[in-house]
């Protein structure tokens, strides 16, 4: 009984942590866009940049809590889940829904921008550990590459839909105090939950972040999209989902870096995860220009889904 109760509170504490850091990142969100919009800096620099690393800041924190705990494994289970969410169930989830046309942007920049630094997450952790040197290499790499989109993109493309309202500066204020506290508050519960929860189901942490943390975390691009889909905007773009994964792989693992060194403590990590975040990254392609080119549509998303379910099956067998 008393296990039970103990691992009821631990579950209570995951998701108190994950509503913590939706909430929090959502309002920390709000304040950037806000504050960017009162210094008049253009809309496509705040959607390549503000918006980006604010959306992936419950990653971020999550991970430097779990490094800085001790919990190495849930920092990069993190990520990595991560990554295969947002393209096995939240992109197939959304293909079940509506299609989607390709830009050229995903062959130009998207896709193998998001696919070196896959490869590149891959070479340095076969060593099973990405070192501070490796942290401050993939965050250098994330500057270069914004700087490049900065360059050449088209700025047409970048608009802040519903976030572009002039807030006041104690709005601002009081969305960066609230915001912040609830990412702390969120991610110090979702870190002692999900390490309780594996301790008591005798299972790694890593299988914990593969499962409920990088679902709970990508659960907010989930609910963007399908609000999307049922406003009928054609502004849900692959794009997007390829930009977290880039941003979750330089920024949220490269600083975490920098704090504390990331060592693999379960090796599934090395041997099967990192694996399939890369796969289904280069599932895309064919997906992408077969059978009709630059469209995906709800075969594609069929089978994405269907490839992160087998996925999760297997991390919990």
């Amino acid at each position: 009984m008393l296990y039970l109760r103990n691992m009821g509170m631990d579950v209570l504490k995951i998701a108190a942590g994950l509503v913590g850091l939706i909430v929090g990142g959502e309002w920390l969100l709000r304040a950037a866009v806000g504050a960017s919009n009162r210094f008049v800096i253009p809309k496509f620099i705040i959607g390549m940049t503000v918006v980006s690393f604010a959306t992936s800041l419950p990653e971020l924190i999550v991970s430097v809590r779990s490094a800085l705990a001790g919990y190495p494994d849930l920092a990069l289970g993190n990520v990595v889940g991560s990554n295969i969410a947002n393209l096995g169930l939240v992109l197939g989830v959304v293909l079940l829904f509506t299609r989607i046309q390709v830009s050229k942007s995903f062959y130009q920049s998207d896709w193998p921008m998001m696919f070196i630094a896959s490869i590149l997450l891959w070479v340095f952790i076969q060593n099973g550990t990405i070192t501070a040197f490796e942290g401050i290499a993939l965050v250098v790499l994330l500057v270069l590459m914004l700087l490049y989109l900065l360059q050449r993109t088209d700025k047409a493309d970048f608009v802040v839909n519903d976030l572009d309202t002039l807030l006041s500066w104690p709005k601002i204020l009081l969305f960066i105090v609230f915001g912040s506290a609830f990412l702390a508050f969120g991610s110090d519960l979702l870190v002692n939950g999900a390490v309780n929860v594996a301790s008591q189901l005798g299972v790694s942490e890593r299988v914990i972040a593969i499962t409920v943390v990088s679902v709970g975390t990508s659960v907010p691009e989930l609910a963007a999209s399908l609000v999307a889909v049922a406003k009928r905007e054609n502004a849900i773009s692959i794009g997007n989902l390829l930009g977290s994964n880039l941003f979750n792989i330089l920024a949220v693992l490269g600083i975490t870096a920098l704090f504390h060194p990331l060592t693999v403590v379960d090796n599934t990590l090395l041997d099967f995860d990192i694996y399939v975040m890369i796969g289904i990254a280069a599932l895309l392609i064919p997906l992408v220009f077969l059978p009709k080119k630059m469209e995906i549509y709800w075969r594609d998303g069929l089978l994405l889904l269907t490839l992160y379910v087998l996925f999760i099956v297997k991390t919990l067998a």
